[in-house]
C-alpha cells in the first residue's frame, strides 16, 4: 500500500500557498539569517559580525547565544557587559516569541534535519530505535557540569551550528561529516533524533518556552478529522495531542516549552484546526 504523504489534502483544499505559508517564511528566515553572517566575510558587507553563539548587528545590537554566556560564566570566565546584555536582549525575545522558535525559525541545522524527515516520510521509512527526550535534558547538565571542570565553553568544540558555519566560510572538510552523520541518524535511526531527542541548545531554549507568550491553539478541534497529517510533520508531535484532544488542562493552547512555533500544523491541516495565538 502507498504511503500517505501528509499535506496532499491541505494542498487540494487550501491551494499550494495557504498550505506551505509558514514553511516558506521559515526557510526565508533560516537563509536570511545564514546569509547575513557569511555576507561579511565573503562579500565584504559586513550588516553582521560574529557567529550564531555571538553577533554583532550593524554595531549596535549584541545578540549573545545563551548558552554560550551560562558556559562562560560557569567556566569563571569574566563576561563583558556588552555580551550580557546580548545574552539578556535574545532571553527576552525567546520568552516572548517561545525559545524552541530559534530552533525552527533561526538554526540553519534545521535545514538537514527537515530535509531528513521529508525523505523519510517520502520513502515510508520506520526507524525501530526509540530514544526519550529527556535525553538532551541531561546532555544539557553534563555540558554545563563540564564548563567549571574544564574551564572552557565545551560545548563550541562539537556545536554542529559552529561547524556548519565555519565550514562554509573556511572550507566545510570534516564538517561535512558532522553534517552528515546528523542527516543520517535522523533518517535511519530516530525521526527527529537531532532536535527532537539530543540537542542540548533546544533543551535550554525550551524553558524560557514554558512562559512564552506566542503559541499555536487548536482553535477549531472539533473539526479534526484524526488524518494525522500534523503529527506526521510536527518535529515534536508529543505536543499535540493535550491541546487537540482537551486533555490535561482542557486548553487548545499547545503549552509545552518543547513546541518550536514552526507553524507546520497549520499548513498541513486541511481543516485549519490551527492557528497562531497566544497563551491566554
Amino acid at each position: 500500500m502507498t504511503a500517505r504523504i501528509p499535506g496532499r489534502e491541505a494542498i487540494r483544499k487550501k491551494g499550494m500557498v495557504r498550505a506551505a505559508k509558514w514553511l516558506a517564511l521559515r526557510r526565508i528566515s533560516q537563509l536570511a539569517i545564514l546569509l547575513l553572517f557569511l555576507l561579511g566575510p565573503l562579500a565584504g558587507v559586513w550588516i553582521v559580525r560574529g557567529s550564531f553563539s555571538a553577533s554583532m548587528t550593524l554595531d549596535v545590537l549584541p545578540l549573545t547565544d545563551p548558552l554560550t554566556a551560562l558556559q562562560s560564566l560557569l567556566a569563571g570566565h569574566t563576561l563583558g557587559a556588552t555580551a550580557l546584555i546580548g545574552a539578556l536582549i535574545v532571553a527576552v525575545f525567546y520568552l516572548l516569541v517561545g525559545g524552541r522558535a530559534y530552533c525552527s525559525w533561526a538554526c540553519p541545522v534545521n535545514l538537514v534535519t527537515d530535509a531528513a524527515a521529508w525523505l523519510g516520510r517520502r520513502l515510508d521509512l520506520k526507524k525501530s530505535i526509540g530514544f526519550n527526550n529527556t535525553v538532551r535534558y541531561w546532555l544539557l547538565g553534563f555540558i554545563l557540569l563540564l564548563a567549571p571542570l574544564t574551564g572552557a565553553v565545551v560545548w563550541e568544540w562539537v556545536n554542529p551550528v559552529t561547524i556548519l558555519q565555519r565550514g562554509l566560510l573556511f572550507g566545510i572538510g570534516l564538517g561535512w561529516a558532522v553534517v552528515a552523520a546528523i542527516f543520517l541518524f535522523d533518517l535511519l535511526v530516530v525521526r527527529r533524533g537531532w532536535c527532537g531527542h539530543l540537542c542540548p541548545v533546544g533543551a535550554l531554549y525550551s524553558l524560557p518556552g514554558f512562559l512564552s507568550l506566542l503559541r499555536v491553539r487548536a482553535a477549531r478541534r472539533e473539526q479534526c478529522t484524526d488524518c494525522m497529517d500534523c503529527y506526521s510533520v510536527c518535529p515534536e508531535p508529543q505536543v499535540i495531542r493535550p491541546a487537540l484532544k482537551g486533555e490535561a488542562s482542557g486548553s487548545p493552547v499547545i503549552l509545552s516549552g518543547n513546541c518550536t512555533n514552526c507553524g507546520r500544523c497549520i499548513d498541513i491541516c486541511p481543516e485549519n484546526v490551527f492557528q497562531f495565538s497566544q497563551r491566554f
